[in-house]
């Protein structure tokens, strides 16, 4: 049976984690968390009081502090930078309202996009991001681009935030979330946008489940024709 890549793209708290986590738990595939390393070169950044100006200091500290996942004994996956375990940490608001101006520094999408290359050149994997399909694995045999209200997408981060036991108020999620598809969209390096050859797919009121159903069906009929 062929192992394939699969891409899945789309904006902020479209689903795409979740998704991707299950399928891959599914086909027995190794699942590639991309946010997560851009998320933990923000932590490193901000640990080290780091800005856009100082890119040779963060790409330093990336050298110094690998980006590294593992799983737990529950079958979770856990995000390390160097030997830290970051996993919780790199999902507080912080990191979260900075991540945009540290994906948008090409040095830095150049070193992950790297790493994340090297670690899908066998297949097998399910790789979620906001590029994923149009620059890091253009070549990916199934590319899915998720897409979903802000209100929806808004409602998803706050449930999510409520049972982390973050605190956010609804109407500032739905302001970040808008600004935070304007910044990706509209940078320079890579924006977030569907490859010509993406299934574009609504998930607005679409289950969890359903967008698994969906994504996997379209998986198994490539699989099944190689």
């Amino acid at each position: 049976m062929k192992q394939i890549r699969i891409a899945i793209d789309g904006p902020a708290s479209s689903g795409k984690s979740t998704v991707a986590k299950i399928i891959a738990n599914n086909l027995g595939y190794t699942y590639l968390d991309t946010g997560a390393m851009y998320r933990s070169a923000t932590y490193l950044a901000l640990k080290n009081h780091l800005t856009e100006k100082d890119t040779p200091s963060i790409l330093s500290q990336l050298d110094k502090n690998p980006i590294s996942f593992q799983r737990s004994t529950t079958g979770l996956q856990k995000v390390f930078v160097g030997e830290t375990d970051v996993t919780d940490i790199i999902r507080d608001n912080d990191v979260t309202n900075n991540v945009s101006w540290v994906a948008a520094i090409s040095e830095v999408r150049e070193k992950l996009v790297e790493q994340q290359r090297l670690i899908a050149k066998d297949g097998a994997i399910i790789m979620d991001g906001r590029d994923i399909g149009t620059v890091v694995l253009p070549d990916a045999e199934l590319k899915i681009f998720l897409v979903a209200s802000v209100d929806e997408r808004a409602e998803r981060r706050y449930k999510e935030n409520l049972e982390k036991g973050i605190t956010t108020d609804l109407e500032s999620l739905k302001k970040e979330i808008a600004e935070r598809d304007y910044k990706d969209s509209h940078r320079k390096v890579s924006p977030l946008k569907a490859a010509n050859d993406a299934i574009v797919f609504d998930t607005t009121g679409i289950s969890i489940e359903g967008v698994v159903e969906f994504i996997s069906e379209k998986a198994k009929k490539i699989i099944d024709m190689h």
